[in-house]
């Protein structure tokens, strides 16, 4: 694994709207986050039907249509993000498709060099995912963004997703941040509403996570929307 680069020259913006100094520790979620969102879309809305029809032998518009039921069914739910619950669903290994197009998973625009900030700045850095740990592992072994992280937590761990108020208990419990000086980054609306029900106090919400898609508008949320790291560096 590459050693991480000299952090020593990554130094703050004066006019940034996050207030560094109040902040020990960053919560950061991966999947359009620190990761384009693209590969994730791609998977599940056009390579996943593709190859369900063809283990199948189905009609690709009736994969679409079958999948979206699935995928309709369990947002939000534990099951939406656990490979073994959709490979059991679909009679496919699911991490082997994801490999299929690998290539594809791509850091978001300025994460690197945001995480060489942080580490500049000495924050303890943490990886709080829904992603399951096989789908996790693929995506760390692509990117390496692990070596800017303190540690790597999947909500699978807890048996409890982001979106459960139960979760947020669990890693103050095992870690012992503050939440009056933690901050919180996530590309989705409602897992910042519920880290901010929870009493984290500096959230951040991505409007631009599928590189390949249009920025999305911010929501009646009470936190910071951004479209990319620069503007809070």
């Amino acid at each position: 694994m590459t050693e991480p680069q000299d952090t020593q020259q990554v130094q703050t913006d004066t006019k940034s709207p996050i207030d560094w100094p109040a902040i020990d520790t960053v919560l950061l979620d991966m999947d359009g986050t620190l990761l384009d969102l693209h590969f994730d879309n791609y998977f599940w809305l056009e390579h996943l039907p593709t190859r369900y029809a063809e283990h199948h032998k189905i009609d690709e518009q009736q994969a679409r249509e079958t999948l979206h039921q699935h995928i309709q069914a369990y947002e939000g739910t534990l099951q939406w993000y656990c490979l073994d619950h959709w490979s059991e669903l679909v009679q496919m290994d699911i991490t082997t498709l994801k490999r299929e197009i690998s290539h594809k998973i791509k850091q978001r625009p300025h994460t690197q060099r945001f995480l060489a900030f942080l580490k500049s700045q000495h924050k303890k850095v943490i990886l709080v995912t829904n992603a399951h740990r096989r789908g996790l592992q693929l995506k760390l072994e692509v990117t390496a963004i692990d070596q800017w992280l303190d540690l790597v937590i999947s909500s699978h761990d807890y048996q409890l997703p982001k979106e459960s108020p139960q979760f947020w208990q669990h890693l103050h419990r095992a870690e012992h941040f503050d939440p009056t000086r933690t901050l919180f980054i996530d590309d989705t609306p409602r897992i910042v509403g519920k880290a901010g029900e929870f009493g984290i106090k500096h959230l951040v919400c991505i409007t631009h996570p599928d590189s390949q898609k249009a920025p999305r508008p911010p929501c009646q949320q009470h936190c910071l929307y951004i479209k990319d790291f620069d503007e809070i560096i």
